[in-house]
C-alpha cells in the first residue's frame, strides 16, 4: 500500500468506471472579439501598495527607471560568443549577505 492511500478506495474511480462515466459538456467557444473584450478589462483582484523600501530601491536605479543598454548588449554578445563567465564566489557572497540581512530584519521585528 502506498502512503496516503486509504484502504477504502482511491480518489479517482477505476478505469472501467471512468470509461463509462458521462463526460461533462465542453465550454462553448467564444469569438476573438469577446475574448479581447474580456482581456482588455480585467477586474482587479487585489490592491497593491509599494513599500518605502521598494520605492527607495527603485530610486537607486535611476530617476527614470532606465537601464544600461550598452551593458546589456555587452553581456548578450559575451554569452553568444561563449565568453561570459559566472563568478560563483560573488554570487555566493551576495546570497549569504542577503540571507543575513533577512534574518537580522526578522530578528529586529520580534
Amino acid at each position: 500500500m502506498k502512503i496516503g492511500n486509504s484502504p477504502e478506495g482511491s480518489a479517482s474511480p477505476p478505469k472501467a468506471e471512468r470509461a463509462t462515466s458521462p463526460r461533462k459538456p465542453e465550454a462553448t467557444a467564444t469569438t476573438a472579439p469577446q475574448q479581447a473584450a474580456k482581456a482588455s478589462a480585467p477586474t482587479p483582484s487585489a490592491q497593491v501598495e509599494i513599500s518605502s523600501a521598494a520605492k527607495l530601491a527603485a530610486g537607486a536605479q535611476g530617476e527614470d527607471g532606465s537601464f544600461d543598454a550598452a551593458k546589456v548588449q555587452r553581456i548578450s554578445q559575451a554569452i553568444s560568443e561563449g565568453k561570459f563567465t559566472v563568478n560563483a564566489r560573488a554570487i555566493a557572497d551576495k546570497l549569504v549577505a542577503n540571507a543575513q540581512e533577512l534574518l537580522n530584519a526578522r530578528a529586529n521585528k520580534h
